[in-house]
């Protein structure tokens, strides 16, 4: 089975490493097209896979196609490859704010669809991954786009309408994990520790934090009583946070990103 890229950015660079690392396809099942040469050299030289210069010869041979372009782009692409996709083709799509409908009026005949939304940390093969998909998409299409998906981090199905909020959860929260690893980190500056350290503590105790919440299944309220001694240190920090509407903020924030998904 032959697994087509359009697109060899980042996100389909995670894609392609998470295959490769859990033998869901080898290096010779695998093709891909890319804008620039530049782009197609990288991505030859890092993972040994067929690259082209065409989009219409990687939609043609493809038995699974992955649209991994921006989109923006989007319906430029599709419109120079789509009479060369194969009936039978697995379309999967990860651009933003396409839906299954927009995919099937731009293709223009009935295809299987898939539509994802994965976050950065697939780049480190810890991503998550929101998985819908349209009524030709067979038992069989939908469990191997799953474990696709999962290669990387894990996948899970949802239901479209549930897609934007899916891409505040997991798509856009990275960011704002970031800024509060940076804002730890900041802290822990002006409290006297060297900034490359400060970083690392930050970011470790963020993650060591995730995996309690992921591998113990406990409630994330209940991990943060763990932590909170009467009297102690930690409590004291969680009653400024809550002052300051911490909780709220976040909320607000996710929801605002919500909106603006569904207006795009």
């Amino acid at each position: 089975m032959k697994i087509g890229f359009i697109g060899l950015g980042n996100m389909a660079r995670a894609i392609i490493g998470g295959m490769l690392r859990e033998g869901i396809a080898s290096r010779e099942d695998i093709l891909g097209s890319a804008k620039t040469q530049k782009t197609r050299d990288a991505v030859k030289a890092e993972y040994g896979i067929d690259v082209r210069p065409a989009n219409r010869v990687v939609a043609e041979e493809a038995d699974v196609l992955i649209l991994a372009v921006k989109p923006q782009f989007l319906a430029d692409v599709i419109g120079e490859m789509k009479d060369t996709v194969k009936e039978d083709t697995l379309v999967i799509s990860i651009a933003a704010g396409k839906s299954l409908s927009w995919l099937a009026e731009a293709f223009g005949r009935p295809l299987a669809l898939v539509r994802c939304m994965p976050n950065t940390p697939a780049l480190v093969g810890e991503g998550c991954t929101g998985v819908c998909v349209n009524e030709r998409v067979t038992e069989e299409q939908q469990s191997y786009s799953l474990r696709l998906m999962g290669s990387f981090g894990r996948a899970s199905l949802v239901e479209e309408r549930l897609i934007d909020a899916v891409g505040a959860v997991s798509g856009s929260s990275p960011a704002y994990v970031f800024m509060f690893i940076e804002a730890m980190a900041d802290a822990g500056v002006a409290a006297g520790m060297p900034r490359a350290q400060a970083y690392e503590f930050a970011a470790q105790a963020v993650l060591g934090s995730a995996k309690l919440v992921l591998e113990t299944g406990r409630h994330p309220g209940e991990l943060k009583d763990m932590v909170c001694s009467p009297g102690g240190t930690t409590i004291e920090g969680v009653k400024i946070l809550e002052e300051d509407g911490f909780r709220g903020t976040v909320m607000n924030a996710l929801l605002a990103t919500v909106e603006k998904s569904r207006r795009l």
